[in-house]
């Protein structure tokens, strides 16, 4: 699974990212029939929509606990972290949320600013900042950092996210200079790293057969493999 991390093709990322919503949608069928795919679109296209168009960026309490809840349902289910989250005040989260994106470029400031907030971790924290700012951060899902080389055990910590960004944020970089389109985001990879991943696991055929090709020296990937999910 960390081939696809390591692939320099933007023509590879692309036929990834291009089937997430197939990726979801069966994805879905094992959990709360509808709830995530209600959920996903929510998260990737309306709440973001939400935040930007407010002239200081921030998140409401019932935003955060919605947040809260797509995120135990694509992942593991932790209840009491649903509790906690509700627990906050309309006020706290909104003046929490209000900073910690002023706070932008400074992701690690941000991260800590979030994780005040009862029940919000770095990777809730940073589930949110995704949402707001794709551009400058990504959502620390299981899936994606277990396919970075090196983060292996996954740690919920700010320390290890840090690692986790740059590495993302690096690659996405690099495939922009190559890519005449130039829309990679640390955001982005993580939603191909996240279907590919949930592919393989589940052994779907929807991206059976994406070949990638990586001539990275940071990575044990040997050049022109491909990735089966079958």
């Amino acid at each position: 699974m960390s081939a696809l991390f390591a692939c320099e093709k933007p023509a590879a990322w692309r036929s990834v990212y291009e089937k997430y919503w197939d990726v979801v949608e069966a994805n879905a069928k094992g959990k709360k029939p509808g709830k995530l795919l209600e959920l996903e679109k929510w998260y990737q296209e309306e709440l973001p929509s939400l935040i930007s168009s407010r002239p200081d960026k921030h998140v409401t309490q019932s935003e955060l606990v919605k947040l809260m809840e797509w995120k135990l349902i694509r992942g593991k289910f932790r209840p009491r972290l649903q509790q906690l989250a509700a627990s906050n005040s309309e006020d706290v989260v909104q003046k929490c949320s209000r900073k910690a994106f002023s706070l932008l470029p400074d992701v690690q400031a941000a991260i800590a600013e979030l994780s005040s907030l009862k029940g919000i971790g770095p990777a809730t924290a940073s589930a949110v900042l995704a949402a707001g700012a794709p551009q400058l951060t990504a959502f620390m899902s299981d899936e994606a950092v277990e396919s970075v080389p090196g983060l292996k055990p996954i740690q919920y910590t700010a320390k290890h996210y840090a690692l986790y960004l740059d590495k993302m944020a690096a690659r996405s970089a690099k495939l922009n200079k190559v890519d005449p389109q130039q829309n990679w985001t640390p955001h982005r990879l993580e939603m191909c790293l996240w279907a590919m991943t949930t592919a393989t696991r589940q052994q779907l055929q929807l991206l059976k057969d994406v070949e990638v090709k990586t001539s990275d020296p940071d990575t044990d990937q040997r050049p022109a493999k491909k990735l089966r999910t079958v």
